[in-house]
């Protein structure tokens, strides 16, 4: 059917059916309507026989049945609700900052806006399916001046009502209408994205906030420590049982760790401004309940649960941003293609015009008319043809990046998954070392004390011990920052 179309375009041109009414009484505008309705009929009829093919393209992925690095995670049904991940942090404070930050938020509030702005789009792209009706009214008055009798005053008044619609027999209309819906999920989706990121993004924050004020505090312990050991350097020099180096090696020592506090201070007070910035509040305003918390790195959960891969695809916001985008894509190209065959237009008019007002509602002040047009594309230079084949094009690079959104998912979550259990096994190992090494040290000062052994292997030995103790703190926010991944690896969080 599509190529008979074609052809017929080709060889007649271009072809346009008008079925023009005028009259000035009821009953003709009735029946030259009817004629009109009649032979409309078959005309469509005719082309709504013809059916588009619907445009596709090779989307489908063999998806893994099972995480390869799952370890001993167990797996659960996917969940929306963004705190239930973070309740499993063992630290109320950081999900009374997400809760807050989720509604006060301007990336949030803006996502939202985009939300409304795609629903309304839509709501117009559903309109233009209906026909359009405008109305108008007008009076007019006038005087004309004569030789012999004067002046003459005139008076006529007219109304009207207007109609057009286009029929949709192509699908071109209905297409762009599946666009327009398919840019709302995806609008509705990046929500999500930026809900997910949002919370995310905090909890990475706070993570490094308490990862710094617990620093500050092993770093203030040392500091108490190696105060001890240089007043003990002192005393022994003052009493002859030792030189100057030991007491300067000591009191270097000392200073190099008081050096550090100042670095800490100024990285707290940051993170506490930037977990101000992300809830969409001023500098400062966070101060007081950040310094009234614990103090604590969040330590997530061994029980956090995970899905199988195809729920993750289903449940990552990015994921479905991209599935939206196919659709859209898909529904723009079954446009362009709807472009290049005729369309069909309605437009009538009914006009009322008297030289009275009590009488522009007599019948014999009534003309009517209606237009019926039927067009299609003769010459264009290859315009409709370059159109679809962008759209096609514009297809294929949808179902691409649908495919690599896809992948990515996976080695993110896989990334994360692995990150997770080995950052526990590295956590295990240090939390012995650094048990260790404070027995290391605190054996040291006492032999250095009974003066068994010289001052270069306290600071040996105290070194090695705040060493460990930073890489302990790494470590820690590591393991907690991996599980903030895992959060967002797995489309914004997972619950059993």
């Amino acid at each position: 059917m599509r190529h008979g179309l074609r052809a017929a375009a080709s060889t007649v041109g271009e072809v346009v059916i008008l079925f023009p009414v005028a009259a000035s009484v009821r009953y003709r505008f009735t029946m030259y309507l009817f004629r009109s309705h009649f032979l409309l009929i078959p005309v469509s009829l005719w082309l709504g026989g013809c059916t588009l093919p619907t445009p596709s393209g090779d989307a489908s992925m063999e998806l893994p049945v099972a995480w390869k690095n799952a370890g001993a995670f167990p797996v659960a049904s996917p969940s929306r609700d963004l705190a239930r991940w973070w309740g499993h942090f063992e630290d109320p404070l950081l999900n009374r900052l997400i809760a807050d930050a989720l509604k006060a938020n301007p990336d949030v509030s803006m996502a939202s806006a985009r939300v409304r702005e795609s629903r309304s789009r839509l709501e117009a792209e559903r309109a233009s399916l209906f026909p359009y009706v405008g109305g108008s009214a007008s009076g007019r008055s006038g005087t004309t001046h004569t030789d012999r009798a004067g002046t003459t005053s005139s008076t006529s008044y007219s109304a009207g009502l207007d109609a057009s619609w286009e029929a949709d027999l192509f699908g071109q209309r209905r297409s762009t209408l599946e666009a327009a819906a398919a840019n709302l999920g995806g609008s509705e989706e990046t929500l999500h994205s930026v809900q997910a990121a949002l919370a995310a993004e905090i909890a990475t924050a706070y993570t490094g906030l308490r990862a710094n004020e617990a620093r500050l505090d092993v770093l203030r312990r040392n500091i108490a420590t190696r105060e001890q050991t240089a007043d003990l350097a002192t005393w022994r020099l003052q009493a002859g049982e030792a030189d100057s180096l030991e007491s300067n090696q000591a009191l270097s020592s000392l200073e190099s760790a008081r050096a550090g506090v100042p670095a800490l201070q100024q990285a707290i007070s940051q993170g506490r401004n930037t977990l101000a910035l992300l809830s969409g509040l001023n500098p400062g305003s966070l101060d007081g309940t950040l310094a009234a918390g614990r103090k604590q790195i969040p330590n997530p959960s061994r029980k956090l649960a995970i899905g199988i891969p195809a729920d993750v695809v289903r449940q990552r916001p990015d994921v479905r941003v991209a599935g939206y985008q196919l659709l859209s894509a898909a529904a723009n190209t079954r446009a362009a293609d709807a472009a290049r065959y005729p369309s069909l237009s309605l437009s009538g008019s009914i006009g009322l015009t008297a030289l009275r007002a009590g009488k522009i509602f007599n019948p014999e002040t009534t003309s009517a008319n209606i237009v019926a047009g039927l067009s299609a594309p003769i010459f264009d230079a290859g315009r409709l043809r370059a159109n679809l084949a962008a759209t096609t094009a514009a297809e294929d690079q949808a179902i691409d990046n649908y495919k690599a959104t896809v992948l990515t998912a996976l080695s993110e979550s896989e990334n994360a998954l692995i990150a997770c259990s080995r950052t526990a096994e590295r956590l295990a190992t240090l939390e012995k070392a650094t048990a260790l090494a404070r027995e290391a040290d605190l054996l040291a000062r006492q032999r250095y004390e009974a003066g068994e052994i010289d001052f270069s292997d306290v600071l040996d030995t105290q070194r090695s011990l705040l060493g460990l103790e930073d890489s302990l703190l790494n470590t820690r926010t590591d393991r907690t920052n991996s599980y903030i991944r895992l959060y967002q690896a797995l489309g914004g969080g997972w619950s059993s």
